[in-house]
């Protein structure tokens, strides 16, 4: 009979693997579009990412203008901001702390000196020359951090909550990094399918570590239809949307059969429904029904994927039946 799991650990090992997979692919999305915003347009570039996270209201309580440094100190250093990389690790840390009996010396040791780096980067850290090189060791240090959780974490419902929480917001972050170059960064019609369009199209596909994966399953060349195809339905490359819903399908699929979870049917059909619909579609579909709308509601599927996650196996007084059993003390 598998082992019960309390419910704020599951609910703490999953919300540790989204907050480690948001730093990252926050960290990707930074680079991308600092990497944009050089051009004529870069103020509405930084603007149209807060757009895109839906921080506006927060950003204009305590900044004027959407300045490349006030926009990357906003989602870099400000503790004070729940969205920034400093606040993701920071709760990735927390709730590592809570799961000090489950996860390994390793996990934790890292995340502490992870954390703590963090807390010491100024705005001398985010200076234009320097930012690459922050990215990537932001970048290199969530990696880390999975190749030792991959390493050590005990193969039991923990580690499917933890996988689970990955992909699911790994997907929702590629839809985000997709729509920072449909969306927030659309070239004037004049510059639609010139080498600038290309070159952006193929350093989106650089920023999802795409890019040599795309040579080799795309013998046409880097295509904006081609990398939209890529990175939104490619089966097997571990950052497209349909591999990271399949997984977090499977994953889910495991703990309520072989893990014996009697909870979770909304999630598993809102999963499945949202596998099969990528699993159909081809990208002229999708750009004929409008790439950002689909994009906006492959968002709206994962979130409700998320809230039908909660009732079933977090949230106290829900779950009933569920062999995930619960405490009062949350993540």
């Amino acid at each position: 009979m598998p082992e019960i799991l309390l419910a704020r650990y599951a609910l703490a090992i999953f919300w540790l693997a989204r907050y480690v997979e948001r730093a990252e692919n926050l960290a990707r999305i930074l680079d991308t579009n600092a990497t944009f915003a050089r051009d004529r347009q870069g103020a509405q570039h930084w603007h149209s990412l807060l757009e895109l996270h839906s921080d506006q209201e927060r950003f204009a309580a305590t900044h004027t203008s959407p300045t490349a440094a006030a926009v990357l100190r906003f989602y870099v250093t400000d503790d004070s901001n729940p969205t920034s990389i400093v606040s993701a690790i920071g709760m990735a840390r927390e709730n590592a702390r809570i799961l000090r009996p489950l996860i390994s010396n390793e996990m934790w040791a890292h995340l502490n000196v992870f954390n703590k780096w963090l807390q010491t980067l100024d705005d001398q850290a985010l200076a234009p020359g320097d930012l690459t090189r922050l990215f990537n060791r932001i970048k290199e240090s969530c990696q880390t951090h999975t190749g030792i959780t991959d390493g050590t974490l005990h193969r039991d419902q923990v580690s499917y909550f933890y996988r689970l929480g990955r992909y699911i917001e790994r997907a929702d972050a590629t839809t985000r990094l997709l729509d920072i170059k449909y969306h927030t960064l659309l070239p004037h019609v004049a510059d639609v399918g010139t080498p600038i369009d290309i070159g952006q199209w193929d350093a989106v596909l650089r920023s999802a570590a795409g890019h040599y994966a795309y040579l080799r399953a795309v013998s046409t060349g880097v295509t904006p239809s081609g990398v939209a195809a890529f990175l939104l339905l490619h089966p097997r490359f571990p950052r497209s949307v349909a591999f990271s819903v399949a997984e977090a399908d499977r994953l889910l699929a495991v703990l309520r059969t072989r893990h014996e979870l009697a909870g979770g049917a909304a999630a598993a059909a809102s999963l499945g429904g949202l596998r099969n619909e990528l699993a159909m579609l081809d990208i002229q579909q999708i750009i004929a029904r409008g790439l950002h709308e689909f994009l906006d509601h492959v968002q709206k599927r994962l979130i409700a994927a998320t809230d039908d996650l909660g009732e079933a196996f977090f949230d106290t007084g829900t779950g009933v039946g569920s062999r995930v059993t619960l405490d009062q003390r949350q993540a």
